[in-house]
């Protein structure tokens, strides 16, 4: 889906837009890190909360929505793309139910179980992705990548404005892990830069594939490209068919972390009632949701409608929790003093 955005909000320069948009979410990363850092073994729900419950409200709460309303689109939309690729025949009531259950029964299991399961996922699945990422390279036509020439005509598209959610929220999971886990500030940047290539690879593949006119006339850019890819080696005929396995299983491992961080809110205000009741009536709830958006349309006006938590997002809770950490430690200062 990020293919598609950017390729829609510029016929040039595309490498400007991609670029803006990655050095803005290391900021965002490196300032929320930074805050969280200030705070040891605590989570950002404990941090606002001991703010005050006023404000833990004012800033959960829109997290809270954006969770549920990337978990609605999420499902509602990658059901629709299996469908639309290999699963034409099968209801899509089933997909999003299959898709569900599966993430729901793994964010039950826990935040450890998550992690395993991310790992024993990388294994299986990350050496076929990244294989088919180079092998989609046969296609391409070099000359397609000119002109490389750019400007920010694009920031006021609303592709572009859409195309941040491959940036908005996924970093947040930092700020839960903590008492259950540790990491390292440093590793996080380091993974975070292995990936700028591949944003840049889901775009410019397709444009130098089928050019910048073709491309923008697709639904999903790259998915057509790999489609493209003829390995006459290679005993299965449709190399798309693996990427989108490949990529449904960390969809739902996505939707597992968000639905767990989605309960730790919940829990937070609600402390009477167990998570796993939570979660299931939660997962019913977002079913029936999906249920009653009827096409791909109203999909992406869902896409857009949550245009304003996912920058809210973005910009508000690293800044936020940056300037309460910053103020706890002038504080500490100041009492030892």
């Amino acid at each position: 889906m990020y293919p598609e955005n950017i390729i829609a909000s510029t016929s040039e320069g595309h490498w400007l837009a991609i670029l803006l948009g990655v050095i803005i979410h290391f900021v965002v990363i490196s300032v929320y890190m930074k805050g969280l850092s200030f705070f040891p073994n605590r989570n950002i729900i404990g941090i606002y909360s001991s703010v005050g419950k006023g404000t833990a409200l004012f800033f959960l709460i829109p997290v809270l929505l954006y969770f549920l309303m990337v978990i609605i689109i999420t499902v509602r939309a990658y059901s629709e793309i299996i469908t639309i690729v290999f699963l034409s025949n099968t209801p899509l009531w089933a997909i999003m139910a299959l898709l569900l259950f599966i993430s729901t029964y793994i964010a039950s299991c826990g935040l450890e179980t998550i992690f395993r399961t991310g790992i024993l996922l990388a294994i299986l699945f990350l050496p076929l992705i990244l294989f088919i990422f180079f092998v989609s390279f046969q296609n391409v036509d070099w000359r397609y990548a000119i002109p490389i020439d750019g400007n920010f005509q694009f920031i006021k598209k609303r592709d572009y404005l859409e195309s941040f959610f491959a940036f908005s929220g996924g970093y947040l999971f930092l700020g839960f892990v903590q008492p259950f886990f540790s990491y390292n500030r440093k590793n996080v940047l380091i993974a975070a830069a292995v990936l700028i290539p591949f944003f840049f690879f889901s775009v410019y593949i397709p444009i130098l594939t089928f050019g910048q006119a073709t491309a923008s006339t697709f639904f999903l850019p790259f998915v057509v490209a790999v489609d493209a890819i003829n390995i006459n080696w290679l005993m299965f005929d449709r190399v798309t068919m693996f990427f989108i396995i490949s990529l449904i299983a960390f969809v739902m491992l996505f939707l597992s972390l968000v639905s767990w961080k989605t309960i730790r809110i919940i829990e937070q205000f609600i402390p009477s009632i167990k998570p796993v009741y939570m979660l299931i009536s939660l997962s019913v709830i977002i079913f029936l949701f999906c249920l009653s958006v009827p096409d791909w349309k109203d999909v992406e006006k869902l896409f857009w409608w949550n245009t304003i938590l996912r920058f809210y997002v973005l910009i508000a809770i690293p800044i936020s929790i940056y300037l309460i950490g910053i103020h706890s430690k002038r504080k500490n200062q100041h009492e030892n003093i």
